[in-house]
């Protein structure tokens, strides 16, 4: 028994020694964690050993409703060498450049509406494709009527920023001719999709979606050796998703469960929050349900599914299955909940489907 004693007294007595120890040198210990993990990171093209394809980063898979699991709405996509962005909502931006993203290589910035969510980082994206890229001309947007103005107005709230930037950081890094954007406004397609890029095999193509009152309104598809994802926007369940999602790879669709925000629009007014009420309420009618993505994902014989623009927020994965609300039952491909840091690979000629997570 003695002996037993003994040795818990010693195991302790080394805890607390071990203890002192690492105290003693913590700060030299984290130093040198830090130089190493800087020097695999730090300016090292993380893209570099991705294979050829498509390369899907959900930089923002929330809403407007505040979520502090995810960001505003936002995709990331290598397309080959081109590298495109879709959306840009809040704090999106820096979850890019988390994950790896190119940020500074933006060859086109793509807005699916105008609603603030969409769009309230695109000062942060300008920004950041300048610097990071250190260009000569401005980035590329591309976007419904109106993008101008809302460009035109991020470019004045930074102007004094960039200023600043480049005053610091001189014009090889910070040349003014580089900041700033250069808007594409797309013309409304009448009926199915429209060409609104192409370049090094890549071809991007908008159409309408159904988002009244908000109109115009696109979803994308992307296109690369014969790799096809397909970007719903935010819609109502839409034939136009069917017939643009044909054949495609990957749909990331919105979702939004009816009956869990119908529960918060009745705790408000229980509450005496009659207006946040009535936004509850308000939603319920421009926004697909899981279910409704699942049978538009099944209906363009997709592989694959992933939700995006969760609604409402969705604190623990426990969640999850009361929010499908039986959507599983309704497609036969690979469905999941999209949360940030998600990338999916597709590499080009193949039929692999490769899911990592870049920010666990």
């Amino acid at each position: 028994m003695k002996w037993i004693l003994r040795s818990v007294v010693g195991l302790i007595l080394l805890l607390v020694l071990m203890g002192a120890v690492f105290k003693l040198f913590q700060a030299k210990i984290g130093a040198s964690v830090f130089e190493r993990m800087a020097g695999r990171l730090v300016g090292l093209d993380q893209t570099a050993t991705l294979e050829d394809g498509l390369h899907i980063y959900f930089c923002g898979t929330g809403s407007p409703l505040p979520d502090p699991e995810r960001a505003g709405p936002c995709l990331g996509v290598l397309a080959g060498d081109k590298t495109l962005v879709f959306d840009t909502g809040s704090g999106s931006m820096r979850n890019l450049m988390r994950m790896g993203f190119p940020v500074g290589e933006t060859d086109m910035v793509f807005l699916t509406h105008l609603h603030s969510d969409h769009i309230d980082g695109l000062g942060e994206m300008m920004l950041q494709a300048w610097i990071a890229g250190s260009r000569t001309t401005p980035v590329q947007i591309s976007g419904p009527e109106g993008t101008g103005l809302v460009a035109d107005g991020f470019i004045s709230a930074y102007r004094a920023d960039a200023g600043y930037r480049t005053a610091h950081h001189g014009e090889a890094v910070a040349n003014p001719s580089g900041f700033g954007a250069e808007v594409t406004e797309i013309s409304s397609p009448l009926d199915g999709a429209v060409t609104v890029f192409s370049e090094g095999g890549v071809r991007v193509q908008a159409f309408l979606v159904n988002h009244e009152p908000v109109e115009p309104a696109f979803g994308y598809r992307i296109d690369y050796k014969s790799r096809a994802v397909t970007i719903s926007g935010d819609t109502v369940r839409s034939d136009a998703v069917t017939q643009a999602a044909r054949g495609s790879d990957l749909l990331i669709h919105e979702a939004l469960n009816r009956e869990m925000v119908a529960v918060m629009s009745e705790a408000a007014a229980r509450n005496g929050d009659a207006e946040l009420s009535t936004i509850f309420s308000d939603i319920l009618d421009y926004h697909a349900s899981p279910s409704e993505a699942a049978e538009t994902a099944q209906a363009a014989d997709v592989e694959a599914l992933v939700l995006t623009h969760i609604v409402p927020p969705l604190p623990t994965p426990m969640l999850y299955p009361a929010f499908l609300d039986g959507a599983g039952a309704k497609f036969d491909g690979k469905l999941e909940i999209g949360e940030d840091g998600l990338m999916i690979s597709l590499p080009a000629e193949s039929d692999r489907f490769v899911r990592r997570n870049l920010l666990n």
